[in-house]
């Protein structure tokens, strides 16, 4: 297995970093851990507010019909799941077992995800190499383990602070406990970039089916980190959702494929019933108006791409801006957000 370094992982990784505020996202390819402190007092522009939606019993999130929203329950492809449109990542800048939001402390980690649970975002996007396992297992202290979606991830290459592994049932053993759950709704190979990837991971997807058919699991798949994986992914039975980076500027995307080509990939991954969920939809930072991220948002949402997205906020206000922002888009005509410039 080839080693990958924090700077290459960080232009590849699949949680999408947002730090600096609702006007400037930052990137996921640059910002070093001590620089989280600045991240989150910086987000504190008051973004423009979404409709507020009712509070249901026990966190019950949003109404289960109100399609508009940006946190409205979807089916994810043909897995059985139903999940929000909108997943709460947690590993923004996530290297080495830490993040942008494991670096803002629990206390601030889980009055974020409580915050995004009460407006109905009840899907957590964690992984081992995020560091997020202990965080989420302090989230549901406060939240209904049951009303959530809980999404995590196996990292298999070497990496700092990372064991190498082919296996799943020891991971999610581990994970289970740091979790301090008993079951997992989504398990990912995390990050695979080579077209092989079924063969050279064969050991862990046969235990991770295991695992689904005596219900520790409830689905799996893949995070996809270049056009060749992904579309090996998108035609593989075994594949139940898949994690991929979109956005119709191409930044941040995968360097073996145009925008159109992963577009297709993954119209074609829907209709053979995977669950798709986008990532990189701002393009880690570098869509930095308000203009670009409808653009963005309107692509994936209306162009047939994704079922749902995952980002990563560092505040409140954050994660307010992009509600607004998806039920805007979801309320205007489709492509009418697309035609601002990719620079």
């Amino acid at each position: 297995m080839t080693d990958i370094s924090r700077r290459s992982f960080n232009q590849a990784i699949g949680s999408l970093a947002l730090a600096a505020g609702p006007a400037a996202w930052a990137c996921s390819a640059a910002t070093a851990p001590n620089d989280a402190a600045a991240t989150a007092a910086s987000a504190g522009a008051a973004p423009a507010q979404p409709a507020a939606a009712p509070q249901a019993e026990a966190l019950g999130g949003a109404p289960a019909g109100a399609t508009q929203a940006a946190t409205a329950r979807v089916p994810l492809g043909r897995s059985g799941l139903t999940v929000p449109r909108l997943a709460m990542g947690t590993g923004s800048n996530g290297w080495a077992r830490e993040s942008d939001q494991t670096r803002l402390g629990e206390r601030e980690f889980v009055k974020l995800m409580r915050h995004g649970a009460e407006r109905g975002a009840q899907f957590i996007d964690a992984a081992d190499l995020y560091g997020s396992h202990p965080f989420v297992k302090a989230t549901f202290r406060e939240l209904d383990r049951d009303r959530v979606t809980l999404l995590t991830k196996i990292w298999f290459t070497p990496a700092k602070n990372m064991t190498p592994t082919e296996t799943a049932k020891p991971e999610v053993e581990r994970f289970r406990q740091e979790l301090g759950v008993d079951q997992l709704d989504i398990v990912l190979v995390h990050c695979v970039t080579d077209p092989a990837w079924p063969k050279q991971q064969a050991r862990m997807r046969d235990e991770l089916s295991d695992l689904k058919a005596r219900g520790v699991v409830r689905a799996v798949g893949c995070s996809c980190h270049s056009h060749a994986a992904l579309r090996v992914a998108a035609e593989d039975p075994w594949v139940e959702v898949i994690f991929a980076r979109i956005n119709p500027g191409r930044k941040r995307m995968d360097d073996d494929a145009s925008v159109e080509q992963v577009a297709d990939t993954l119209r074609l991954a829907r209709a053979n019933g995977k669950g798709v969920v986008g990532m990189k939809i701002y393009g880690a930072g570098d869509w930095t108006s308000p203009e670009q991220r409808r653009a963005s948002l309107d692509y994936a949402l209306h162009g047939g791409l994704v079922d749902g997205m995952t980002i990563g906020h560092v505040s409140a206000a954050q994660f307010d801006d992009t509600v607004a922002n998806i039920e805007a888009v979801l309320k205007a005509s489709p492509r009418a957000a697309t035609t601002v410039s990719a620079g």
